[in-house]
């Protein structure tokens, strides 16, 4: 803690109202910071469901910590902003026959991007949320790095972050468990000690198709289901309905062995299915990539293509128009045009992009 006749230096706080955001203004403010807690609106409550974020009761939740805390705090009106770059994006991304990660899209776009430039604009020296991933110096900066705790490591949806950004940002929790988070805010009385974590994906209220039949409805219109040969198999009500890999709600029936959905054409509302054995991917190529270390440093490295699977080896070969070719040891199943893939050695993030169709 720094002498009370020093100014103190000034840290932006991103408060979306749960408990690990809460805890990080805590941890900011124990360490000797002047914390400014700023709670972004990113659409309006009458939309919000249970397990949300970021409207009605959370931007609440955030002020009474804050109040706790005895720091400022600010809430934003991004609801516009939002809508284009994360919900116009997630239905674009459905009408295209992808899978889209609508979380990667609000950190890149509206969280390290608009909140950032408010942050510089409030005087602060950085950004700090509660994300669970580690900042790390290394030789050459800041590095991002795995968190400590696997089972709430959130790298994978920061792939996208870039070194700029990186600078400027801090990640308090990325060195603790959960646990030891929510024991740290029963310590200080906050209010959401025990509130559940917030659930993918955030401004869905019903049922995902809902949101994009409403901004894409081609989206939901009717096509085929047919087999590799190209035989129709049956008929389904919308391409927005599927994903590489699944098995669940095609409606088949009566076939020898399970069908699995292993590419979806969208201009031609068609839906391919095939066996289990047509899902597997030994090679593929990334668009629009984001370097956080030396591209050389992935030409062996491990990948992940989800963000629930385990990181696979695999050699990534960087080409001349921003994209890359990925090449795994050993094939991987599903993977889905609109995910990401994320390079990693050990621990630490060296950057990724996202999966175009073959």
């Amino acid at each position: 803690m720094m002498p009370h006749s020093e100014k103190r230096p000034r840290i932006v706080a991103a408060m979306s109202g749960g408990v690990d955001s809460s805890v990080t203004a805590a941890l900011l403010q124990r360490a000797g910071y002047e914390v400014v807690g700023i709670t972004l609106q990113l659409y309006s409550g009458t939309q919000q469901r249970k397990g949300a974020c970021c409207a009605g009761q959370d931007i609440y939740d955030a002020k009474r910590v804050a109040d706790k805390l005895g720091i400022a705090h600010y809430v934003l009106d991004y609801e516009e902003r939002f809508k284009k770059a994360v919900i116009d994006d997630f239905a674009d991304t459905y009408a295209r026959g992808e899978t889209p990660i609508p979380c990667v899209r609000c950190n890149e776009r509206v969280k390290f991007a608009d909140l950032m430039v408010s942050a510089r604009e409030l005087g602060a020296e950085a950004l700090a949320t509660g994300h669970y991933v580690q900042r790390l110096e290394g030789p050459d900066g800041a590095e991002m790095h795995c968190a400590v705790d696997d089972s709430r490591d959130q790298s994978y949806f920061l792939f996208s972050t870039t070194r700029a950004q990186l600078d400027f940002l801090r990640f308090p929790l990325g060195g603790m468990s959960k646990t030891k988070v929510r024991e740290i805010a029963g310590e200080l009385g906050l209010a959401n000690a025990a509130k559940p974590d917030s659930q993918d994906i955030c401004f869905v209220a019903g049922d995902y198709s809902d949101v994009v039949r409403r901004l894409r409805p081609e989206a939901g219109e009717p096509g085929d289901i047919v087999d590799l040969e190209g035989r129709v198999l049956g008929r389904h009500s919308g391409v927005m309905h599927f994903t590489i890999g699944q098995r669940k709600g095609l409606g088949l029936s009566g076939n020898e062995d399970p069908l699995f959905v292993v590419t979806i054409d969208a201009a031609a509302r068609r839906v391919v299915v095939g066996p289990r054995s047509a899902l597997a991917v030994r090679e593929f190529t990334l668009q629009n990539l984001n370097w956080l270390a030396d591209p050389g440093q992935a030409v062996n490295c491990s990948v992940k293509v989800r963000s629930m699977r385990a990181p696979v080896p695999a050699q990534v070969t960087p080409l001349a128009d921003g994209g890359a070719v990925v090449a795994l040891l050993t094939p991987e199943e599903a993977v889905a045009p609109g995910q990401a893939c994320v390079f990693y050695k050990e621990t630490r993030v060296l950057g990724g992009g996202w999966i175009t169709k073959p």
